[in-house]
């Protein structure tokens, strides 16, 4: 058992270590604190490019996980080449499927511009030409030849006709032939009237003449359609010079790149076989002709890269299924959803394709198909847009199938390490795609390196948000604050999202001081502050305490009774509370029995505890004789559940109370975790345990004989208030560490704990030997009421 003094309740940082006067003497830190593993992790992933070499960022919120994982992307993306852009433009062949063109990182903005002037162009001068002279004058000539020949072949049928005795009619029915006698139409009762003979003639001939007119009407659909041809290439070689004195130049300056050049001659040959739509002004053709028309000749630039240097790093806050793979919108024209290529909008993933995407785990699986969205695309190496309905079938029509983006990424996932674990056993791919791991440590070594790194980091924040300058004092307060958020002497916390809070709520209380630094006192009162905003249940808890609405004693002694210690978390504020553990023993072969369990209000690791303890009277008192016994142990007045053995040693003090008949002295309160040979093991929360009874002597009156025993183990984790180390320091309140039960039953009892004699039995009037008889006579006892 150990004693501790004001020097081991709080490892105090020197003005000494403090390796500048003030903060403005100081740079930012250039590297990322205290992670040197995450960032080999990370280098290592960001390295390496094979596929699914993705990484997950394990670490807890607020140690700066996010901040230092953007901070080393853009370091690095700053030396990686600039990905190239992409555009979805009109698919002539299949209009359901949209085409990717991939260009030149800033060549799809300038593209999307040059197709823009190109139709402008082509609108306005098709027109025109269509109205000039030249092209009217061919096309004159054309259809006087076509109508000279036509008239030709015409006149030819009449004047057979004529030979043979007929007159052509034209009719809008068609083309009659009428026998004629002298010149002269026959009518139906002249020609009934007719020889036999000549009737027979007559219609042999015009059998023959309708022969004759059927081939000159074949010949005169060949000449139109010739004609039309023709037409069609004097409309084509006049729309070809208009294209291509604007097309030509396009071609050349994107011969290098196939998709284009395709395209573009793709847009060319939709030009002519829209001929008609183009050489009307535009007010003769209808709104909606016109807009399908000019839209299908757009270029829609999904992602334009040209403000980049080096490789893109995006951080999605809204992982959403479309905010990632992207999405088709729609527009409403007649009361109907409508979409075309142009309503092709970019995800995440295609603003971060060729560099880095950045993505809370828990956001990511928190959004329907965003997970699977995304391991779809890595597994597959492609950007393939959808409906999430038509996965599902839930689409009822026919929707837009955009041609897949070739996906070239690192992904960097965010998380907790429960959820790494979480996704490493339960998802078969996310090992696959995932194969890095970059662990993000809550606390670092505190050393002379890391506190000049501190430093650094007050300056940091200082600077970025033009804060007061720190003095030494105030930078060693906030190293001290680092040890106690890292609860160990020996480490500072990298939790620089808190830190970095206190910082600025210290900045604050400077302000309203008027002081140019920040100082001590401004650090502590932001501390105390912060608190006083927080313990509002505690105040009320140590309330009831003084009222004795809820029994604690801290003066005299008690046999079975002992002051148990738990902390409460209240998610931003964490207190400790003393609680009264009874015990009481009696004849009977139930052993011992936790109220907490049969009640349900214990948890498994509060039921372990008290298991052990049973472990424990085994191996110490019942190797020459049964444990028969029956025992209660309760935390008094506790309603919400016991979870934890942080409370197990001071169980078995008040169980060896009962059975010794020794009191214990209840200004006294104890945590710690005992194992089944005697040993007192670590717990958590020593600090806020101790300064939450501490608080409760303090309210009832601290006389010199009150404090707190812990385990050994945990003397590192001290960092407790001033106020307690002064109390300590003026022997006002005591801290005892201790490493066995036998050291705490003999401080608490006042009596010797007593060694196993080598005839087996313990020293008499010692606490071991109390104990020890008594479990004979509970044995005895039973042994007699059985033979009755």
């Amino acid at each position: 058992m150990e004693k501790l003094g004001p020097e081991k309740l709080r490892r105090v940082c020197p003005i000494e270590a403090i390796p500048c006067s003030s903060s403005l003497e100081l740079q930012p830190p250039a590297e990322i604190i205290g992670q040197e593993r995450a960032m080999k992790a990370l280098t290592f992933g960001l390295d390496i490019d094979k596929k699914g070499f993705n990484i997950y960022v394990a670490g807890l919120p607020g140690t700066g996980r996010t901040t230092a994982v953007m901070s080393f992307l853009e370091k690095v993306a700053a030396q990686k080449p600039t990905p190239p852009d992409w555009c979805y433009v009109y698919n002539f062949k299949d209009p359901y499927r949209p085409r990717a063109l991939r260009l030149p990182p800033g060549k799809g903005k300038l593209f999307k511009k040059q197709m823009n002037e190109f139709i402008e162009a082509v609108r306005r001068e098709i027109p025109v030409a269509f109205e000039s002279e030249e092209y009217a004058s061919r096309r004159e000539a054309l259809e006087a030849e076509f109508n000279a020949r036509r008239q030709e072949l015409f006149n030819l049928l009449n004047r057979k006709a004529r030979e043979q005795g007929f007159l052509l009619q034209s009719s809008p029915a068609g083309i009659f032939i009428i026998p004629t006698k002298d010149g002269q139409p026959l009518s139906q009762e002249a020609f009934e009237s007719l020889p036999e003979e000549e009737k027979a003639q007559i219609i042999q001939n015009r059998n023959a003449l309708e022969a004759e007119l059927r081939e000159a009407f074949r010949e005169m659909r060949r000449m139109e359609r010739s004609f039309q041809d023709r037409l069609k290439e004097l409309d084509k070689s006049l729309v070809g010079n208009v294209v291509n004195r604007y097309l030509e130049e396009l071609l050349e300056s994107y011969q290098d790149y196939p998709g284009v050049k395709e395209y573009l001659e793709e847009v060319r040959d939709d030009i002519y076989e829209n001929l008609d739509q183009f050489r009307q002004p535009e007010e003769k053709v209808p709104p909606e002709v016109r807009e399908r028309l000019w839209r299908r000749y757009e270029v829609n630039v999904l992602v334009d890269n040209s403000n980049l240097n080096g490789a893109p790093v995006v951080i999605e806050l809204n992982p959403t299924y479309p905010n990632l793979i992207g999405r088709i919108e729609k527009e409403a024209v007649f009361g109907a959803l409508i979409t075309d290529f142009t309503l092709i909008k970019a995800g995440a993933l295609h603003r971060a394709n060729g560099g880095y995407l950045v993505l809370q785990a828990e956001d990511l699986l928190r959004n329907p198909f965003a997970w699977e969205g995304l391991k779809l695309a890595l597994a597959n190496g492609k950007i393939i847009i959808e409906e999430v309905g038509e996965k599902f079938g839930f689409m009822t029509t026919r929707g837009l199938q955009p041609e897949p983006v070739p996906l070239d990424i690192k992904v960097i996932l965010i998380g907790t390490p429960y959820l790494y674990y979480l996704l490493y056993n339960l998802d078969e791919q996310f090992k696959e795609l995932f194969k890095v791991k970059a662990d993000f440590d809550t606390q670092m070594d505190r050393n002379d390196e890391n506190i000049r790194a501190y430093c650094s980091f007050i300056c940091g924040v200082v600077g970025r948000e033009n804060l007061r300058p720190f003095d030494a004092t105030g930078m060693a307060k906030i190293v001290e604050f680092g040890s106690r958020l890292a609860g160990d002497q020996e480490k500072l916390s990298t939790r620089f999202a808190e830190i970095a809070d206190i910082i600025r709520e210290a900045n604050f209380w400077a302000e309203k001081d008027g002081s140019s630094y920040v100082k001590a006192e401004h650090v502590q009162k932001a501390l105390d502050e912060r608190v006083y905003r927080s313990n509002l249940i505690q105040e009320r808890v140590r309330e009831m305490i003084e009222k004795g609405v809820i029994l604690i004693d801290t003066e005299g002694e008690k046999v079975g009774q002992i002051n148990g210690l738990s902390v409460v978390s209240l998610g931003d504020f964490a207190f400790g509370k003393p609680t009264r553990i009874t015990a009481s023993i009696g004849v009977g072969k139930e052993g011992i029995v936790d109220i907490e369990r049969e009640t349900k209000l214990g948890g498994p690791i509060h039921t372990k505890g008290v298991l052990i303890l049973t472990g424990y009277l085994l191996n110490k008192y019942a190797q020459d004789k049964p444990l028969t016994l029956a025992a209660r142990l309760v935390f008094e007045q506790s309603y919400e559940g016991v979870e934890g053995d942080s409370a197990s040693a001071a169980e078995v003090f008040a169980l060896l109370s009962a059975l010794s008949g020794l009191p214990l002295k209840q200004g006294i309160a104890v945590t710690g975790s005992l194992n089944q040979k005697g040993e007192i093991q670590a717990i958590g929360g020593v600090n806020e345990k101790i300064e939450g009874f501490f608080e409760v002597c303090k309210a009832k009156g601290l006389n010199g004989q009150q404090g707190v025993i812990i385990p050994k183990a945990n003397v590192r984790n001290l960092m407790l208030k001033e106020e307690i180390v002064e109390a300590v320091m003026e022997g006002k309140f005591h801290i005892w560490a201790i490493e066995t039960v036998d050291e705490g039953i003999e401080l608490l009892t006042g009596v010797k704990a007593g060694e196993r004699r080598e005839d087996g039995t313990f020293e008499e009037g010692t606490v071991n030997y109390l104990v020890d008889k008594k479990l004979r006579e509970l044995s005895k006892t039973l042994e007699g009421e059985e033979e009755k």
